[in-house]
């Protein structure tokens, strides 16, 4: 089936569409807007989005916090390192990372990253490793918040973030620090935007998916049923629960937010996901989904086209193309307005 082919989700895109930096002003963003039900192809910008979206619609966001979790520095015994946090979640002090350094990594490699000393403590085998700090956690975040790079993803400006990062690749309403990956759809709503949403009668609420370094990995196969998505943990609190039990339509910001939501209508007893959402699988728990756009082969490609079909989400990226639309991270984004479909809920 065409679907399952990896090859199947590629497609051109200029280089000079890849945006290296976002607009100035968030909401200035262009957004591409296609309902589902009349087939019906719009052209606008962010700061419009409430024309489109129905009366006391629930947008639902992804409040994870980007933490600088890049460290530069070298091995005390001589030679540039990387280590890199993969998640603050920590067990008797031990933080799993990657690390890049010239040589054989083994147990007892120290590294020095300014007042931070790194110790390897264990190799797990699976390309990973489990490090101590010289510093409690709580100093260790202060620390990072110091030292610490942004994490930009590879494709823009070859994953070298600066200071202006710090403030642009995170969202205004990020609240809960953990993820090494922002949820990019949100990028695009400013405080201006979230007021003119609320004082228009749509209801804003919350979840909590601490994005990890999987979002970054490719689809290695292909055929994509073998492929094996990363685990990540999410939380949804009483108050955003009730809310998007009680949404009349539910609109999903964010790939991230669309897998903690159909992860929870699926098993509202689990608190991590590994989710992989492709054609074939349906999708119950949104009416709309806003979106940027994606890496071609990606998962996240294959994720939209299991609301829409895969090749009406590449005629899309087409149009999105010749309408110089601006791709990936910094990009612009897409509202995706779904048919109502009798079995869904």
């Amino acid at each position: 089936m065409t679907d399952n082919l990896l090859s199947s989700y590629d497609f051109e895109l200029p280089k000079a569409l890849i945006a290296d930096r976002p607009v100035p002003d968030r909401h200035s963003s262009k957004l591409l807007v296609y309902d589902e039900a009349s087939g019906e192809i719009m052209h606008s910008t962010f700061r419009d989005i409430k024309e489109f979206l129905p009366q006391d619609s629930t947008l639902i966001f992804n409040r994870s916090k980007v933490f600088p979790c890049r460290l530069i520095g070298h091995k005390t015994s001589g030679g540039e390192a990387e280590v890199f946090i993969l998640s603050l979640l920590h067990e008797n002090n031990l933080y799993l990372t990657l690390i890049r350094a010239s040589g054989k990594r083994k147990v007892g490699d120290e590294f020095v990253f300014g007042p931070l000393k790194v110790v390897l403590q264990h190799v797990k085998g699976d390309g990973t490793f489990l490090v101590s700090f010289n510093t409690t956690h709580e100093n260790l975040l202060n620390q990072l918040e110091i030292i610490g790079k942004i994490p930009i993803p590879p494709y823009i400006r070859k994953g070298e973030s600066d200071e202006e990062d710090k403030k642009t690749y995170q969202t205004v309403f990020a609240k809960e620090m953990g993820s090494v990956a922002a949820p990019t759809a949100g990028l695009h709503f400013s405080q201006e935007l979230l007021n003119i949403l609320e004082q228009a009668g749509h209801i804003l609420a919350t979840v909590t998916l601490h994005v990890g370094a999987g979002t970054f990995s490719p689809v290695k196969v292909e055929n994509i049923l073998e492929h094996k998505m990363h685990e990540e943990f999410y939380s949804i609190d009483q108050d955003n629960l009730r809310k998007i039990e009680a949404a009349k339509y539910r609109v999903a910001v964010g790939t991230t937010t669309l897998r903690t939501l159909e992860s929870y209508h699926r098993n509202p007893l689990g608190r991590s996901t590994s989710i992989f959402l492709h054609p074939g699988q349906s999708v119950f728990s949104i009416d709309a989904l806003v979106t940027n756009f994606h890496l071609p082969q990606s998962s996240l490609l294959m994720l939209v086209s299991a609301l829409i079909g895969r090749e009406k989400v590449l005629e899309l990226y087409k149009i999105a193309v010749e309408k110089k639309y601006r791709f990936f991270s910094y990009g612009d984004g897409m509202l995706i307005l779904r048919k109502k479909k009798t079995q869904e809920q």
